[in-house]
C-alpha cells in the first residue's frame, strides 16, 4: 500500500506560520494610526467630589479654572484635598500635550494621596 508522506506538507505549514507570525507585528504597526476618542459620557459623581485639572498645549496647567506652573500643582492640591483623600482627580489634556507632562500631573496626584484618578480630552470649544 502506497501512503501520502505528510513531512513536506507539515514543514512547509510551520515555514509559513513564521513567516505570518514574524510579519504582522511589523505589518501592524506600521498602519497603526490613533485617535483620541470622544466622549459624550454624562458625570454621575457629585461635583464636589471632583478636581478638574487641565493641561494645555502651551505648558499651562490649571486647577479648577486658576492657572498654575507645575511646582506649584501640589501646593495647589494639597489645599484642595483637604484631610479627607476621598477625592477624584480628573486630568483632562489637549491631543497634542506631550505625555510626560500628564504623567507628572498623575504622579503628584498619587503622591498626594487620591482615591481616583481619571484622564480626558479636552473638548474644543
Amino acid at each position: 500500500m502506497a501512503e501520502i508522506n505528510m513531512v513536506p506538507f507539515i514543514d512547509i505549514t510551520l515555514i509559513l506560520l513564521i513567516i505570518f507570525m514574524v510579519m504582522s507585528p511589523l505589518l501592524v504597526q506600521m498602519q497603526l494610526t490613533v485617535d483620541l476618542p470622544k466622549s459624550n459620557a454624562i458625570n454621575t459623581q457629585a461635583e464636589d467630589d471632583v478636581i478638574r485639572i487641565e493641561v494645555r498645549k502651551d505648558g499651562t496647567i490649571s486647577v479648577m479654572n486658576k492657572n498654575l506652573t507645575l511646582r506649584n500643582l501640589e501646593r495647589e492640591l494639597i489645599l484642595r484635598m483637604g484631610k479627607a483623600n476621598k477625592k477624584t482627580i480628573l486630568v483632562q489634556a489637549d491631543k497634542d500635550v506631550p505625555i510626560q507632562q500628564v504623567v507628572d500631573v498623575f504622579d503628584i496626584a498619587k503622591k498626594l494621596g487620591a482615591a481616583k484618578l481619571g484622564i480626558g480630552v479636552l473638548s474644543k470649544n
